[in-house]
């Protein structure tokens, strides 16, 4: 079983669950997700010769949860991971990997601190430069303006989201993680008008696909009942500050070897329709990217399908000069 640590990063104090002894590897997750989302993953790292330690974000779980929205832009997200990195391995460049939100945070700290990350592997969500316009712009532009429905616009209002995640929060990530699942028919995450919340129109499966069980779902809830959605839905009310942090880096791009994988069904991987192959948009930006597209596999990457990632990432880590030293 992975060991419990609390990490102080400066700002904040993080959970993290490590386990095995060698290089570390930061594992970061998404929304609305903690550290269990990695659970398929620390033992194999650890078997392979790895630290690995997967952490909840700030704002889940076990770790601090600051009610200000500015204490959850990019900025401060890079920070903590950089902290954990820090506390963990002092003085040598680690290995980060992210999944949904986790990606951009893991794409930005190898960004902003190459001295600080030898190499960067994300799932779902790959990275497609330093935008020109926030992301509010370009989704309202795409969605809002049109009159389509997009998760992010309603996570803007601060208030109706978190009560509609809160009031039932087994049946709000049920819908939720069905709705962009490998399993779900065509039609599940539906098109709706702007003034639709998240929940309209998704439905229960009654039966759950099997990668995540009821054990599964029952620490998940649990999280969430203890700690709310206000922080969670924070990092989505940062957007423009994130641009306005993100501009330094204009041009620049993440040279340390990568590791991009995506599901042929998970709509992030294609930017909800915003671009096709996201490795032929993400090679002028990280040129050292090798990519797998998982075919089937929809946005819960790691617990969908575990053994695939596990394969991958392991053979992957193989080939980086932070690989384990072999006795």
């Amino acid at each position: 079983m992975p060991e419990a640590r609390m990490i102080e990063t400066g700002a904040v104090r993080l959970r993290a669950m490590v386990e095995g002894d060698g290089p570390l590897i930061v594992l970061v997750h998404g929304f609305p997700e903690s550290w269990y989302s990695w659970r398929h993953q620390l033992a194999p790292l650890a078997v392979g010769g790895y630290t690995a330690a997967a952490i909840d974000v700030r704002g889940y779980g076990g770790s601090d949860k600051p009610e200000a929205i500015e204490a959850y832009d990019m900025a401060a997200m890079v920070d903590d991971i950089i902290g954990v990195a820090d506390a963990l391995q002092p003085g040598r460049p680690v290995v980060l990997v992210g999944h949904d939100w986790g990606a951009p945070m893991v794409w930005y700290s190898a960004l902003t601190r190459p001295d600080r990350v030898a190499a960067v592997a994300a799932l779902s969500v790959p990275f497609t430069g330093v935008p020109a316009r926030p992301l509010t712009e370009i989704f309202r532009h795409a969605f809002t303006d049109r009159d389509r429905f997009f998760y992010q616009e309603w996570f803007q209002r601060c208030g109706p989201p978190e009560e509609e995640a809160e009031a039932d929060v087994r049946g709000y990530l049920r819908r939720l993680y069905f709705a962009i699942s490998g399993e779900a028919p065509p039609g599940s995450w539906p098109d709706k008008p702007a003034g639709a919340t998240l929940l309209d129109g998704l439905v229960d499966p009654g039966r759950f696909p099997a990668w995540l069980n009821d054990d599964d779902l029952d620490y998940l809830v649990a999280q969430f009942k203890a700690g709310g959605f206000r922080g969670p839905l924070n990092r989505y009310r940062n957007h423009e500050r994130d641009f306005s942090w993100a501009q330094a880096w204009r041009g620049h791009r993440i040279e340390q070897p990568a590791l991009f994988i995506g599901g042929t069904r998970d709509p992030a991987s294609f930017g909800f329709g915003a671009y096709g192959d996201p490795l032929t948009v993400m090679r002028p930006h990280v040129p050292e990217v090798l990519g797998h597209m998982l075919d089937g596999c929809g946005h819960w990457t790691q617990q969908e399908r575990p053994e695939e990632v596990n394969r991958l990432l392991l053979a992957w880590l193989a080939r980086l000069p932070t690989r384990p030293r072999q006795e």
